[in-house]
């Protein structure tokens, strides 16, 4: 799901129940919620009431197009028109001139909590033939009517005191919430930290998942671990990797544990879905993820000739702009000179593509690449060997950082090394060791290595007994 709800410029609805075979319509949203609204309630009400059911139907609909609730499993649409579940749809039926007034004065604006950001699955029924907890419809008339209740009182009556009324949302297009390439061990990015916020929650339910310690956007081994053992508790390939089907299915889980989808949501903070890597970074932007794309430019530059230096400053200049058009103009992507996900992507992989195909012999004397992988505590094996001897070598120079053992293990102490560097060199002290913090390790090991090799004949800087 995004990170904020917005309204859709159109909705896909199944004219039938979910499982049959009925046919899907796309048509735009707020035509869509005139037709429910004239399917549902009736012109003659007075206008507190239309616009008090509007404002529920409104609501329900952005909360099964928010959470993807049947996109989730697997359907190709948003909603059904079968009123045993959803709201009344009833194709080429007549809008009522009121009604359609009314919608487009406030098709923008839903129902949520305070303090949490979903749309309110705002339940509602007829309140004569059927009851339920949500809003009375032709109760809401009665309100309305006799009370001279307000569209918002209305809705604090059935829905409680502590629900508040989000209006001017913005309008987009919707598109499936899935990334466009699997996540999997070093990957980074908004998508990573989704699913490490959203297994975690679910571990609580499903205690044999692992905690994810950070929910920082990498993936790394806990973040594997925890979706190798999600995707064994629900029957999927047990690979590591999030496709479309794992991710779908997290998200499905994770909905109705949280029961996103009723009157009695546990509910989305903002904590839950912020985000922490930019959507695109583009021509004046600076900081750290604009240094990251510069680095892996610069090491791509080295091989492939088509592709220009570029200076790594953490500033997005004209020549990173150039940069990443003439990648771009490469690999087949659209050359617009603006970093997004899908040329993020591609660049990443054309860096780890190169990263394998180098002959171990070539760092001999010098600092071996990122592998590609983030390192962070809990994590085992080779690369975290590496990376200790490296902070081993720099320490006898830069005693601020403690001796390591180098057992593969990242322990509290190799953190605490790890965290010591970023601070004497200028990086925040995550304890992460991703691209920014391995180069860094790395270009400082290579430098001190290669000061220290002494050529034939040259005086080693001691004296020699």
């Amino acid at each position: 799901m995004p990170e904020l709800p917005f309204i859709p410029e159109t909705i896909t609805v199944h004219l039938g129940s979910p499982s049959s075979n009925a046919r899907n319509v796309t048509v735009p949203f707020s035509d869509y919620i005139k037709n429910v609204a004239s399917s549902e309630i009736y012109p003659t009400w007075e206008d507190n009431a239309i616009r008090a059911n509007i404002y529920a139907q409104i609501s329900y609909a952005l909360n099964r197009v928010y959470t993807e609730y049947y996109r989730s499993q697997n359907y190709d649409f948003d909603i059904t028109n079968d009123t045993s579940i959803d709201q009344s749809y009833r194709e080429g039926r007549d809008i009522f001139e009121n009604i359609s007034q009314i919608v487009d004065e406030i098709f923008d604006s839903y129902i949520r909590r305070q303090g949490n950001i979903e749309p309110l699955f705002a339940q509602y029924c007829n309140g004569t033939t059927s009851t339920c907890d949500g809003l009375s419809q032709w109760g809401s008339q009665e309100l309305a009517r006799s009370e001279g209740l307000t569209p918002f009182e209305i809705l604090q009556r059935y829905y409680g005191n502590n629900i508040e009324l989000v209006t001017n949302t913005p309008v987009e297009g919707v598109d499936q919430s899935v990334p466009l390439r699997p996540l999997q061990l070093g990957s980074s990015g908004n998508d990573v930290r989704q699913i490490q916020i959203r297994l975690n929650r679910i571990s609580t339910n499903y205690p044999a998942i692992p905690k994810i310690a950070l929910t920082n956007g990498f993936f790394g081994q806990s973040t594997d671990a925890a979706v190798r053992e999600f995707q064994r508790i629900f029957n999927l390939t047990p690979d590591g990797r999030v496709g479309k089907a794992t991710w779908y299915k997290i998200q499905f889980i994770y909905n109705g544990i949280k029961q996103l989808n009723s009157l009695d949501s546990e509910g989305l903070t903002l904590s839950d879905v912020s985000m922490q890597f930019p959507e695109v970074l583009r021509e004046g932007d600076s900081g750290d993820f604009v240094r990251i794309i510069q680095l892996l430019l610069d090491f791509v530059s080295v091989y492939e000739e088509s592709v220009p230096f570029v200076p790594i400053d953490g500033y997005y200049s004209p020549e990173t702009t150039a940069s990443v058009r003439a990648f771009q103009e490469t690999y087949g992507l659209s050359i617009d000179g603006i970093m997004g996900e899908e040329t993020y992507s591609v660049l990443y992989d054309v860096y780890e593509g190169i990263i394998a195909s180098i002959p171990p012999e070539q760092f001999s004397e010098t600092a071996i690449p990122f592998p590609g992988v983030e390192l962070q505590l809990g994590d085992e094996g080779d690369d975290v060997a590496i990376i200790q001897e490296y902070l081993n070598f720099i320490g006898v120079n830069y005693p601020e950082i403690p001796y390591i053992d180098p057992d593969g293990v990242f322990g509290p102490a190799t953190l605490n090394a790890v965290e010591t560097f970023q601070r004497l060199f200028g990086i925040i002290p995550s304890g992460i060791v991703g691209l920014l913090t391995w180069t860094a390790i790395a270009d400082l090991y290579t430098e001190i290595r290669l000061g220290e090799i002494v050529s034939p004949g040259q005086y080693p800087g001691y004296d020699i007994d």
